[in-house]
């Protein structure tokens, strides 16, 4: 996995922080995901108009979209977490995309990068549970009937701490797999272009995959949100 490194790795070699950026990638492209996803930020909003036009275009529907997929979701109430989800969101189709660039490498293909996303989706639906209903939380973990809270009780703590295993591994497997069959594809074949359309398969599962974590997130969180029946 060193060639996919290769840029950030030598940049980082130059500021004296070459052995940082060869035993922590994840870190560094999530360094660089993060700083442009602060650029396209500011310019778009930097040159916010009433009628939009160009960019603002674009932005205003990428923001809309996910806005309106998350109020169809959750209801009206989701849109006090609509910031997590879209930056999740797009973070997570960002690196999962840049991985696809030759010398580039997706965070999201270590774990440490998909467990952490899992861990903030994670405490984020606890916190809102609690936020929402105060002690009364606790009945989601209860169940239904009085006499089956023993039982219940532990089902529901193991079924919510799976969730963090199911996010983290579900996104690590699948980005981790495909940038592995592209090297490979890269260094057997690379010159017959084998891998364009492996490439074109990997641009179809990164999407579904940000849109999976996302819905996912969306889902945990709303259930969070509901009374205990």
């Amino acid at each position: 996995m060193q060639e996919p490194i290769f840029f950030l790795t030598k940049f980082f070699e130059s500021i004296g922080l070459g052995h940082f950026a060869e035993a922590y990638p994840h870190v560094t492209y999530t360094w660089l995901i993060m700083l442009l996803l602060i650029i396209f930020a500011l310019l778009a909003g930097k040159s916010v108009k009433m009628i939009p036009s160009g960019g603002q275009n674009f932005f205003e529907m990428v923001i809309s979209g996910i806005e309106n997929f998350q109020v169809d979701t959750m209801g009206e109430k989701g849109r006090v977490v609509f910031p997590l989800i879209a930056t999740l969101g797009l973070f997570i189709f960002i690196a999962n995309m840049l991985g696809l660039i030759p010398g580039f490498y997706s965070p999201t293909a270590s774990i440490n990068t998909t467990l952490a996303c899992a861990l903030i989706v994670f405490f984020t639906t606890e916190i809102i549970g609690i936020q929402t209903h105060g002690f009364k939380y606790i009945k989601q973990f209860l169940g239904p009937v009085w006499w089956l809270a023993p039982l219940m009780l532990p089902i529901e703590i193991i079924s919510h701490l799976s969730r963090v295993l199911s996010l983290t591994l579900r996104l690590f497997g699948n980005i981790y797999g495909e940038d592995l069959v592209l090297i490979i594809l890269i260094f057997l074949a690379g010159k017959f272009l084998a891998p364009l359309p492996m490439m074109f398969l990997a641009l179809f599962t990164s999407a579904i995959q940000a849109l999976v974590f996302s819905l996912l997130s969306m889902i945990y969180i709303s259930t969070a949100m509901e009374e205990a029946h």
